[in-house]
């Protein structure tokens, strides 16, 4: 482990949906172990309930997140970027610590699936994801 806490900012377009959805699941996962944030490019005004209500049956909140920009000074200190979906761009800023990576995530609404099932396709690719990042933050990181 580290000397310091690994963290990771995790970003969508509206930052009410996957995004939270990957804030709760690394916190879930990580239990205290990696510092986690999340924002939007374009926030939007409420979290998705969808989103939320998917994410509570894997024992994972996000009912508490409030969708905010993205911090150029968080963007600045992190160790990694995360980036879901194809909608949101982030630029590197100068003085970054970290990296910037997208996840192209699975889009079932793409094959017809949508409501409630869509929504948990989407988690269950974002939680293997974001249990791959744990495991890169805490075991595969040399610092």
């Amino acid at each position: 482990m580290s000397h310091t806490q690994p963290s990771v900012l995790f970003v969508c377009a509206k930052n009410g949906g996957k995004s939270q959805m990957a804030a709760a699941l690394m916190t879930k996962h990580a239990a205290g172990t990696v510092e986690v944030h999340s924002a939007g490019t374009a926030p939007g005004s409420t979290i998705n309930a969808l989103s939320a209500e998917v994410i509570a049956e894997v024992g994972a909140d996000m009912s508490s997140g409030t969708p905010k920009p993205v911090d150029p000074e968080l963007l600045r200190t992190v160790d990694r970027v995360v980036v879901l979906g194809d909608e949101a761009q982030v630029e590197p800023v100068e003085g970054m610590a970290g990296t910037i990576e997208t996840w192209h995530t699975d889009e079932p609404s793409e094959r017809g699936i949508e409501g409630a099932e869509r929504m948990r396709l989407v988690r269950d690719d974002i939680d293997a994801r974001v249990q791959q990042l744990l495991t890169e933050l805490t075991d595969g990181d040399p610092a």
